[in-house]
């Protein structure tokens, strides 16, 4: 089966890493986003895609825009049976939905109609949700709506957090990918349309979104810090420094003050009052510094806190 493979990050590579080892997959080509320039400035970045593709020799490109001509009679010479995407990362043109000889296929993280868009993973996360898992859709012009065509669900465990679970769908994604395309040639095929009385959209995560806000409720705090994990990370501001968390727990303490006061601080944790319960921070980093515990912090800066 010839496949035009399409993606641009860490777990989308380990997709593709799979596929590549396949003998029953041949990939004609990868499309992936522009290198990215360093935090640094100095320095452009491949994607994860664009490496591991680039390690089985696989043509990559990096088009700037989908819709150039040359592009198109490239795409077009690689006589594809299949377009498979996974966390490309941009709006795919119709022409580009109609090349391969079967359809275009994307894998996508939540149990569609739920969480179209984004962040998937991050919203199952937010919302406290006990069970996800991945969707293979046949892909149409309208965002994440096409028809179904396997889905399977995953566990999310309480101390799953957005790096964990990434991993845990990149593995079911993995484990049935075979199944799917082999499901996909034959001559009867069964979809199911998605019902948009249930369709839920999820946004693009901004830097911004990982500022805490202890006036909600602690379990919404641990949410947050949970699907946040990694990137954007979550923070806190006191006497105007902004704090970033690199651990934060639960615990049964009712607030005993104002939302974002100290209930107390010790060798084991800064204990922050929320909307209903206290929350501990064991692990957090200052700007420009090192991670640091709860027992260094209070070491070395009892009187910054107190």
């Amino acid at each position: 089966m010839n496949v035009l493979y399409a993606g641009t990050p860490t777990n989308s590579a380990d997709i593709l890493k799979f596929l590549a080892l396949s003998k029953k997959i041949n990939i004609k080509g990868v499309i992936t986003q522009n290198n990215k320039i360093g935090k640094r400035g100095n320095k452009l970045i491949e994607s994860p895609v664009a490496i591991e593709a680039k390690k089985h020799k696989i043509p990559v490109f990096m088009p700037t825009d989908l819709n150039e001509d040359e592009f198109k009679k490239t795409l077009d010479s690689l006589n594809i049976d299949i377009l498979l995407v996974v966390a490309y990362g941009r709006i795919i043109p119709e022409w580009l939905l109609k090349l391969p000889k079967l359809f275009p296929i994307n894998i996508h993280f939540s149990l569609l109609p739920k969480y179209r868009g984004a962040s998937p993973i991050q919203s199952s996360l937010l919302k406290g949700d006990k069970v996800t898992g991945v969707t293979y859709i046949k892909m149409n012009k309208l965002l994440d709506s096409g028809k179904i065509i396997k889905q399977f669900t995953c566990d999310i465990n309480p101390s799953d957090n957005k790096n964990t679970l990434e991993k845990k769908l990149t593995e079911l994604s993995i484990n049935k990918l075979i199944e799917v395309l082999d499901y996909i040639k034959q001559d009867e095929l069964s979809f199911v349309d998605q019902d948009e009385t249930k369709k839920t959209y999820c946004k693009k995560i901004n830097k911004e979104d990982g500022l805490l806000d202890f006036t909600e409720n602690s379990s919404s705090i641990h949410n947050k810090f949970r699907a946040y994990y990694g990137w954007p990370g979550t923070s806190f501001v006191h006497n105007d420094i902004t704090i970033k968390i690199h651990n934060l727990k639960l615990t049964n303490d009712l607030s005993s003050g104002k939302p974002g006061s100290f209930h107390k601080f010790d060798a084991s944790g800064i204990y922050i009052n929320t909307g209903d319960k206290v929350i501990v921070i064991t692990d957090l980093q200052f700007p420009n510094k090192n991670i640091i515990s709860s027992k260094d912090a209070f070491n070395s800066y009892k009187n910054f806190f107190v």
